[in-house]
């Protein structure tokens, strides 16, 4: 039991011996009762934000053969390459010869949501397969800009989508456009 005792202070006065008077006695057990009980209830009731976080796929290594290469089509590559300012510039097929584009645009619905949502429903009827999206982002683009391409794949539900690594000539067409500056 948690108690509190307080001095009276019956001491001498004036030559008079006074009695002792008893002093007041406080219970605390209701009030340590009553702090836990609230520890509890704000501990049980309280929700713990989960983090967001998205499941990327990683591909296997592929250990006898690292040349192995998929080849693909060029006409259903997308490539989307994460310039500074918050923009990107896209192209489908080579960079050395595009069958359209570069074109620079936003992060957004009227951007390069846009841009993508007619593509995933062009490229099936032109190619006869899905778009493969490949996104490179460039030493001047932000964290943001990777994990805000990211969301955009989700949100159009992009079947096939990869990180590459971005190759010089096409930071030499970030810099033509203006694109990978400080």
């Amino acid at each position: 039991m948690a108690e509190l005792n307080q001095d009276s202070g019956g001491g001498k006065k004036g030559g008079k011996i006074r009695s002792k008077k008893a002093g007041g006695r406080v219970d605390l057990t209701a009030m340590v009762d009553l702090a836990f009980l609230l520890i509890t209830f704000f501990m049980l009731t309280t929700s713990i934000n989960k983090p967001n976080a998205m499941d990327v796929a990683l591909p296997d290594k592929n250990e006898e053969n690292p040349e192995d290469r998929l080849e693909v089509a060029d006409t259903r590559t997308m490539t989307l390459l994460l310039g500074s300012n918050n923009k990107i510039e896209w192209y489908l097929g080579e960079y050395s010869n595009p069958i359209e584009g570069p074109e620079v645009v936003d992060y957004g619905k009227d951007g390069i949501r846009s841009v993508l949502l007619q593509k995933l429903k062009e490229i099936p009827q032109r190619a006869g397969g899905d778009l493969i999206v490949v996104i490179r982002p460039s030493d001047r683009s932000t964290h943001r800009n990777l994990v805000d391409i990211l969301d955009e794949m989700n949100i159009v539900q992009a079947p096939i989508y990869m990180i590459g690594t971005i190759s010089e000539a096409e930071i030499e067409v970030l810099e033509r456009d203006g694109l990978y500056n400080e």
